[in-house]
């Protein structure tokens, strides 16, 4: 306790402090919980850490489980994510005294800890041994020699059918890449496409693949490639380019043979913070999964 302050967590099923932190969460960053937990999508690997004060959410630290792969192996990992507190409330070590509950809970049972966060507290994660990473951006050149293999279909997430078929592919999906990519890890996911990329998502019927991408002018970013087996690039690429020269972008780390692949250092999007337990080490030069930041 800290005064008229309690800790809860896990309080998913209390309907009054899940609208509570919902309205924190929305206040505090603009996010919106709502859809994702009415659909079902917010399972038993989001646990938020909070401090209320009678049936009122006021600071929360939330860890999302999941897992790294590495070089085709499978890490256990805890993304950090929604920490706030209610302007009333700051200046008074909350997010401190929650972080610490945070190790205390999962003290030797990860081997990365890590989170992304804005400009204005790069200065608080290294206090808890964190420390800055520089994600890198991938790309190619490609130019479509062909006639298209075959075509896209439209995900509509508002038709129940269209969004049930996400989230079948999603829980079913293997890695993005095996050099680095993120693993059970659906829920996040989901929120992505209900909230950040709910227009750009596809079925693309000769890879049985799920494709979120965009074109800007000369430049397709692949946000994502969700599917149960390995995709043929090639086809990927030469179903969703224009026929013309096209710059691919792609937010994840690419380990596709046949492309050339050039990088630079990513600049979009929070800083990445790491912290490792054990002797492991966290790669260089990749780039995390957008459609898995929390």
């Amino acid at each position: 306790m800290l005064g008229n302050l309690r800790f809860i967590k896990n309080y998913r099923d209390n309907k009054e402090l899940r609208v509570s932190f919902f309205e924190l969460a929305n206040s505090t960053f603009g996010l919106n919980f709502e859809s994702w937990y009415e659909n079902g999508f917010w399972g038993s690997h989001y646990v938020p850490f909070s401090y209320k004060e009678d049936n009122r959410i006021v600071a929360n630290v939330s860890v999302n489980i999941l897992d790294f792969i590495i070089e085709g192996k499978q890490h256990h990992a805890l993304q950090i994510g929604t920490v706030m507190t209610h302007p009333d409330y700051q200046g008074r070590g909350l997010s401190k005294s929650l972080m610490n509950k945070v190790f205390e809970e999962f003290k030797g049972s990860y081997d990365f800890m890590y989170l992304f966060a804005n400009d204005r507290v790069l200065d608080f994660y290294p206090k808890f041994g964190f420390k800055k990473v520089q994600e890198h951006q991938y790309w190619t050149d490609f130019m479509r020699t062909g006639r298209p293999n075959s075509q896209l279909r439209k995900l509509d997430i508002n038709n129940k059918d269209d969004l049930n078929f996400i989230y079948s592919f999603a829980k079913e999906r293997i890695p993005v890449s095996n050099r680095f990519a993120t693993s059970n890890a659906p829920g996040i996911f989901m929120y992505h496409c209900l909230n950040v990329f709910p227009n750009e998502i596809y079925f693309q019927e000769s890879e049985q693949a799920i494709l979120i991408f965009n074109h800007n002018d000369n430049e397709i970013n692949i946000i994502d490639i969700i599917s149960k087996q390995p995709v043929n690039i090639h086809h990927v690429l030469n179903d969703i380019a224009n026929g013309e020269h096209d710059r691919i972008i792609f937010h994840y780390t690419p380990d596709y043979q046949g492309i050339n692949l050039y990088t630079y250092p990513a600049k979009d999007g929070g800083t990445l913070f790491v912290k490792t337990n054990g002797d492991h080490c966290f790669p260089a030069q990749v780039k995390h999964p957008i459609t898995s930041e929390a």
